[in-house]
């Protein structure tokens, strides 16, 4: 492989290239492009927040309903750590890519068009944002949810509709993203967002402690004929994968200073450890203290003061809100390098792009959010197309080509095994999503209230 055009300098945290096309072992070339926002700034211990904050976020709340139920004592269990396991794996062959070659690739697309070329950064970038802008509506959803949990303990009359709340939530979600320019400059905000996730984890866990001590035995069966759960087995399979991945790893370990390969592996360290811990504890207690009838929103089973779970509501809506921005931030970054965005984000021009830009990306999600709330069967579609081939099939591949000469034979053969078999998973689960869409299209209402 080699270079054409001059190299790369980093002037005040920040990438500044001339647009130079990266000739590959194929002939084919990708022009990496500058960037607008910061790099080579952050320490691990901020990225580590920033992948503890993706992982612990409201997204926790619904796990004992998803994972648990589904697969039951033994399949939940085995699966959370195996999945914590084979993610912490996967993710740490990304961060080992990230200076592949003898260049830093910030993006996730920059390294699968440096490793295979031009068609494959294109496939990358789609099946990414694909899967971030997904993620995203779930997110305004479940803020909206968190807020209609609010007014529902206090009034009963029904007169506000959940995609009211969507609407209040992603108006938030805009003025957040609009004041906050990048992804390093999140800083004391990843401090609240920990505060935040304790609050609605420990609010959940203490809660539902207390309810399972005072409840008579629950039912721990799997629901469902013998069919419908191994459908349902696949599905939990897909939500196993999506606890513990980003699908945009390259991202953020462009913020972080070197030695990047050193400091991420510090942070996913971090992430699959202490900042794991929390995830297993409240979906564990979730499904331990309500069984099978466990909820979807593990604050809407739990009893106790109004104050500690409006609190904890609260707490969620505005973690929410910042878990949004980090999974948006690749987006933001792509607009803001492609229309030139430079100089102080307190800048009137600047100012004015965040506005318009953002907001009209915000509003879209937000319409979304309002018109399909129950998102849930095609966010497992989604995942099964994106999810799954970003975290697994591609981080293993990518390793296999970018380090062909230099693993042995077994090594090569394992990996082979790990593209195959979460290939076969992912269409199963492509399969799995796309029946229960069809089995729930008679449901299915735009603008519902659920």
């Amino acid at each position: 492989m080699e270079s054409k055009g001059g190299n790369d300098d980093v002037v005040d945290g920040r990438i500044h290239s001339v647009e130079v096309p990266i000739q590959i072992q194929n002939h084919f070339s990708v022009e990496i492009p500058d960037t607008a926002h910061q790099i080579s700034h952050d320490s691990w211990f901020q990225a580590g927040f920033v992948l503890t904050s993706g992982i612990n976020s409201a997204y926790v709340l619904g796990y004992s309903a998803a994972v648990m139920v589904p697969l039951g004592w033994i399949g939940g269990v085995v699966g959370l750590i195996l999945a914590s396991i084979v993610s912490f794996y996967a993710n740490s062959l990304i961060a080992k890519l990230h200076e592949f070659g003898g260049k830093r690739h910030i993006r996730y697309r920059d390294l699968a068009g440096f490793i295979y070329g031009k068609k494959a950064y294109s496939l990358t970038w789609g099946l990414q944002y694909v899967n971030l802008f997904m993620i995203n509506v779930g997110f305004v959803i479940l803020a909206g949810s968190a807020l209609k949990a609010v007014y529902v303990l206090f009034r009963q009359d029904n007169a506000m509709k959940l995609p009211y709340f969507i609407v209040i939530a992603g108006f938030a979600c805009g003025l957040f993203a609009i004041a906050v320019p990048h992804l390093s400059a999140l800083r004391v905000w990843l401090g609240f967002s920990t505060v935040f996730s304790l609050i609605y984890i420990v609010v959940a866990f203490s809660l539902a402690l207390k309810d399972g001590i005072e409840a008579p035995p629950r039912d721990y069966s799997i629901p469902g004929t013998k069919i419908s759960r191994i459908f349902t087995t696949i599905g939990a399979a897909a939500s196993l994968v999506f606890a513990f991945n980003t699908g945009m790893l390259p991202e953020i370990q462009a913020t972080v200073r070197p030695p990047v390969v050193e400091n991420m592996m510090k942070g996913l360290y971090f992430q699959f450890t202490v900042g794991g811990l929390p995830l297993f504890a409240v979906t564990f207690i979730g499904y331990w203290a309500y069984g099978s009838d466990t909820s979807a929103y593990l604050l809407n089973n739990v009893s106790g003061p109004v104050w500690v779970k409006t609190t904890a509501n609260i707490a969620a809506i505005l973690q929410t809100i910042i878990s949004l921005h980090i999974f948006a931030s690749p987006t933001y970054e792509y607009l803001d390098t492609k229309y030139g965005v430079k100089g102080s984000a307190l800048a009137p021009r600047n100012l004015c792009f965040r506005i318009l830009v953002r907001g009209g990306y915000i509003a879209v999600t937000t319409l979304v959010a309002a018109m399909l709330p129950f998102l849930g069967d095609f966010m497992s579609l989604t995942g099964a197309i994106s999810t799954f081939p970003l975290t697994f099939i591609l981080a293993n591949h990518m390793y296999l080509v970018a380090k062909r000469n230099k693993l042995t034979s077994l090594q090569k053969k394992w990996h082979w095994l790990n593209v195959l078999f979460f290939s076969c998973l992912s269409l199963a689960a492509a399969v799995a999503a796309v029946r229960l869409i069809v089995m729930h299209s008679s449901t299915y209402n735009v603008f519902a209230d659920v």
